[in-house]
C-alpha cells in the first residue's frame, strides 16, 4: 500500500477514485474509525458544497487509485449519509502510512493553493502551471511552489527519565516533547539545542536523528531527534511552556495520541 504524489493537470476524476474531502481541520470518513479509516470515492461526494478552491484537485495515487482533494466550504457543511466529519488529528492513529501521506499532501496543497491566489510581488491573480506543481504570476513571472516549514521535536532523557512539557496550546493535562520551528540559516541540530534552551533553560548533547513525519497543521515537516541532558535545571519560559518535568516510565502523564512522531519517540523510549 502506498501513496505517490504527482501533478496531472489534465486528469479527470472517475467515480471510483479516492476523494479526500476536507472541511477546515476535518476529514470525511466512515463513522466507525476504531480500526481503520475508510475514505470516500469521488462518486460518493456529490452534493458536498465546494469552497473557492478548484472543485477537485488531483493529488496523486493512493493504493493504485487516483486521489483527489475536495475542499468543502460553509460553516456547517453537513456530512453525507453514511459518512461523518472527523478531526484529522484523531484519525492519525488509524490511518495506514499511505493514507497519512495522502492526507498530509492534500492538506498542505490546499493550504498553499489558498494562500497563493495572488502574486506577493505585484498583486496579480496567479494561474496554475501545467508543467509542474506551481502557480505563476502572468504579470511579473514570479513562481510559487508548495512550501514546507521544517520543525524539530526531541526526546530528551536523563538517566531513566524523559523530559515532557505542557504547552499552553495543548489540551488540559497533556504533556509532550519539546518542539519548535527551524530558524533561517539554522541547522536542525542547532534548532534542537536552541529550542530546548529557550523553552526549559537546559543544555543537551548526544543528538541523533530518528525519523520524520509530515505535519499538515498547516504545512510542517516534523523531524524527530533523541538527546541527553547535559546540564542545567528546568526553568520554563512561561510563554509557550507552562509546565515541564522529568518523568519515569511508570509515572507518565497524558501523552500524545498514537500516529504522531511525538508518540513514536516516546514509545521507542518506553520499549528500551
Amino acid at each position: 500500500m502506498s501513496f505517490v504524489h504527482h501533478h496531472a493537470p489534465h486528469a479527470k476524476p472517475g467515480p471510483g477514485d479516492v476523494c479526500l474531502a476536507i472541511h477546515a481541520d476535518r476529514l470525511l470518513a466512515r463513522p466507525d474509525v476504531s480500526q481503520a479509516a475508510q475514505l470516500p470515492c469521488c462518486g460518493d461526494i456529490s452534493g458536498l458544497a465546494e469552497d473557492h478552491a478548484p472543485p477537485l484537485l488531483h493529488v496523486g495515487a493512493l493504493d493504485g487509485r487516483a486521489c483527489w482533494l475536495r475542499a468543502v466550504g460553509g460553516s456547517e457543511a453537513p456530512a453525507l449519509a453514511g459518512w461523518e466529519w472527523h478531526d484529522t488529528r484523531a484519525l492519525l492513529g488509524v490511518f495506514t502510512p499511505a493514507q497519512s501521506h495522502a492526507v498530509s499532501c492534500a492538506r498542505q496543497l490546499l493550504w498553499w493553493d489558498r494562500r497563493h491566489r495572488f502574486c506577493g510581488v505585484c498583486g496579480t491573480a496567479t494561474v496554475e502551471v501545467v508543467e509542474e506543481r506551481a502557480r505563476r504570476c502572468p504579470q511579473c513571472g514570479a513562481l510559487y511552489f508548495p512550501a514546507v516549514s521544517p520543525a524539530v521535536i526531541v526526546a530528551v532523557t536523563r538517566g531513566d527519565e524523559l523530559l515532557l512539557a505542557h504547552n499552553r496550546n495543548f489540551r488540559p493535562g497533556m504533556f509532550s516533547l519539546l518542539a519548535g520551528f527551524v530558524d533561517p540559516g539554522e541547522t536542525l541540530e542547532q534548532a534542537v539545542v536552541r529550542e530546548v534552551s529557550e523553552e526549559v533553560s537546559i543544555r543537551v548533547n548526544n543528538l541523533r536523528y530518528i525519523s520524520s513525519q509530515p505535519w499538515p497543521f498547516p504545512n510542517s515537516l516534523m523531524l524527530g531527534f533523541r538527546a541527553t541532558h547535559a546540564d542545567g535545571e528546568i526553568e520554563v519560559d512561561g510563554k509557550e511552556i507552562e509546565q515541564a518535568g522529568w518523568f519515569k516510565r511508570t509515572a507518565l502523564p497524558d501523552i500524545p495520541r498514537p500516529g504522531t512522531v511525538a508518540r513514536q519517540l516516546i514509545d521507542a523510549w518506553l520499549r528500551e
